[in-house]
């Protein structure tokens, strides 16, 4: 039987790709499309909003009013905080995709991972967990000797900066080389900022357009230099990962994972401690 999965943020770019992956995978299926109270997509046909045809399942706009095994949340950090902690009420397993929480609000989250299993992830893609390894040995072996900088570049309707993405790399390189990243990150230079730091890991936001998102992490040497490098090109490749993510959060549809604090790499079998 497969797996029962709702969507919050529905109306959003990322509900819409999630329902398309949700509809290419062979274990999970759309049982819930929610959206914020008070939009006009209340009532309207999911499958006819994400532009796959009719599909019969019914827009809501309460997650007490959808039947669902586990939950996928790319909405905005106050509506996470909430919907996680219906979840952990309900014993409902969760994978969120929300970026641009203050601590106080990841601190409410997390809490949340004491009673069920919580995948938080800046980025869902494969592609990116990968990076974040390929980070971590960039770092150890050129870290202490190069000038770090981070570029990320994404649409126009993006509202927080840098991304998630961008401060999760920043976050991975500064804890590699024993750095606190509130400390040594840079978010902006303009007039007379003299001479680079060298411990500094310096990050720079573009948006405009419809990037999809890319972020390039640059490793600054004398004489040469290393770039980790992703582009996305579709949001399909991150809905494809938040799905396998809540699968991995189901136990694959046998039981759920016991209740813990998860992130992609877990769900990849990157992260050694979390390997089961």
């Amino acid at each position: 039987m497969a797996v029962q999965v709702a969507v919050a943020g529905f109306g959003g770019r990322m509900g819409r790709a999630l329902a398309a992956a949700l509809r290419l995978s062979e274990h999970a299926g759309l049982s819930a499309a929610i959206v914020r109270p008070g939009s006009s997509l209340v009532g309207a046909d999911a499958g006819e909003v994400a532009g796959l045809g009719r599909s019969g399942l019914t827009i809501v706009d309460s997650l007490a009013k959808g039947d669902f095994d586990v939950l996928i949340d790319f909405t905005t950090p106050l509506a996470s905080v909430e919907n996680a902690a219906y979840c952990a009420a309900q014993g409902r397993p969760i994978a969120i995709g929300t970026t641009g929480f203050d601590a106080e609000q990841k601190r409410r989250l997390l809490a949340n991972a004491a009673k069920v299993p919580l995948c938080l992830a800046s980025n869902f893609s494969t592609g990116v967990n990968l990076c974040f390894q390929l980070l971590e040995t960039a770092a150890r072996v050129m870290g202490e000797d190069a000038d770090i900088e981070i570029v990320e570049a994404h649409h126009r309707h993006k509202v927080d900066a840098p991304s998630g993405t961008a401060l999760s790399m920043g976050e991975v390189v500064a804890e590699t080389l024993g750095r606190d990243l509130d400390r040594v990150a840079v978010y902006g230079r303009e007039g007379q900022t003299g001479e680079r730091d060298r411990d500094t890991i310096g990050f720079a936001t573009i948006r405009g357009g419809d990037v999809v998102g890319e972020h390039s992490v640059l490793f600054l040497a004398e004489g040469e230099r290393v770039e980790i490098t992703h582009r996305a090109s579709s949001r399909l490749s991150f809905a494809r990962g938040a799905v396998r993510a809540a699968l991995w959060l189901m136990g694959s549809g046998q039981s759920p994972r016991a209740p813990g604090h998860y992130d992609m790499r877990d769900v990849l079998g990157l992260n050694a401690s979390h390997l089961k």
